[in-house]
């Protein structure tokens, strides 16, 4: 099936129908969620999962037909997609990644500091002497990847679906047909990742669907595939040796939470939004969860205390309600240890406490 006008503007230049983009989407079997109107985040649970923070696989929400908790109320039910648009026909489009069996590569291009050698492609080594003048961001350092594979450049592939950002990255859809449990990872982060400047949107994931408009622009497909071509074997091995790769002999797997996306709704639902507080989210946060990786030895505890003392000076500082960090640090703790809730609970509550009495502002922050 291709894409009419989910994923591009019609002759007038107008944009596509929002519920037109996620019927479409759910049409190909992409589990879909809303998005809050003109943002890239999902709109806010509902006013008792807000007041009382719970594992989303406690709610009765999503199964009532409700969008609280994000990717998780995601549904191909077209009877409520409508219901939902309905409600707010602004409501952008979003595709939770890993019930569809999306792999995306969100290819960014910011303007930070290039990192140290050892970040550049987490894991290859590279050369003092290797000339490094020009890399800027993340489409050359995924081209460095593909080049050292001896690959295509993922970024020039026109035999999958590629989706412009209002930012000027690129989202590389590509379908996982061996039904792996690839994981979710940003490319700045000291823990799992791919490439500098190259995330990973998979299982607890989610991805802005292609038509979807936001205050920043809208996401437009590129000329070629509308819809995305198997995940590339090399990339899939890449993904495995970068510690992505969910499935652990003897253990169940978790969804990972898609910690970035998830830290930016928290700022930007409790009137921040500064790129400061998101990272401080974003790193904290990812440290906890890469703890999945490692079942022993890594350090745990001190990782999670450390968090909830850091997000406390966070909530203290007025970026996030407390009521909310508790919930991401708890979703962070059961991705790593998911059997050991009490003990948790209870590292996060004194990190907490103890954070809160010293507000972390902003402006302290390195970024």
């Amino acid at each position: 099936m291709t894409a009419p006008m989910a994923v591009g503007s019609d002759r007038a230049g107008r944009q596509p129908d929002a519920l037109a983009v996620a019927r479409w989407c759910a049409a190909q079997g992409w589990p879909v969620h809303p998005l809050a109107p003109g943002r890239k985040t999902p709109p806010a649970n509902c006013r008792p999962c807000q007041e009382s923070p719970h594992s989303p696989t406690d709610c009765p929400c999503p199964a009532a037909g409700r969008w609280c908790h994000g990717f998780h109320a995601a549904t191909l039910d077209q009877d409520v997609l409508t219901a939902w648009w309905r409600i707010n026909p602004d409501f952008g489009t979003a595709v939770a990644c890993g019930p569809a069996g999306l792999v995306v590569i969100d290819v960014d291009s910011h303007t930070d500091v290039v990192p140290a050698r050892d970040r550049i492609l987490p894991g290859i080594p590279i050369h003092e002497d290797v000339d490094l003048d020009g890399l800027e961001n993340g489409y050359h350092t995924l081209a460095l990847l593909a080049a050292l594979r001896r690959a295509p450049d993922p970024t020039t592939d026109e035999g999958t679906l590629r989706v412009r950002t209002p930012s000027g990255g690129l989202h590389i859809w590509y379908q996982d047909h061996a039904d792996r449990r690839f994981a979710c990872s940003t490319g700045s982060s000291a823990g799992r990742a791919l490439a500098w400047q190259v995330d990973v949107r998979a299982h607890g994931g989610y991805i802005v669907a292609p038509g979807t408009a936001t205050a920043a622009g809208t996401y437009t497909p590129l000329p070629g595939a509308r819809t995305p071509a198997p995940l590339p074997e090399w990339l899939a091995e890449e993904l495995v040796r970068t510690g992505h790769l969910q499935d652990r002999p003897g253990r169940p797997s978790v969804p990972q939470p898609a910690v970035p996306d998830r830290a930016r709704q928290a700022v930007v639902a409790a009137g921040g939004g500064k790129k400061g507080a998101e990272k401080v989210l974003d790193t904290v946060l990812q440290d906890v969860t890469d703890c999945a990786n490692t079942p022993e030895g890594a350090g745990f505890t001190g990782k999670l205390n450390r968090a909830a003392y850091t997000v406390g000076g966070l909530v203290s500082a007025g970026h996030l309600t407390h009521a909310v960090a508790e919930q991401l640090l708890l979703d962070a703790a059961r991705t790593a240890r998911p059997s050991q809730d009490r003990h948790n609970s209870a590292v996060i509550r004194s990190g907490l406490a103890a954070g809160t009495r010293q507000p972390l502002h902003i402006g302290k922050v390195r970024g």
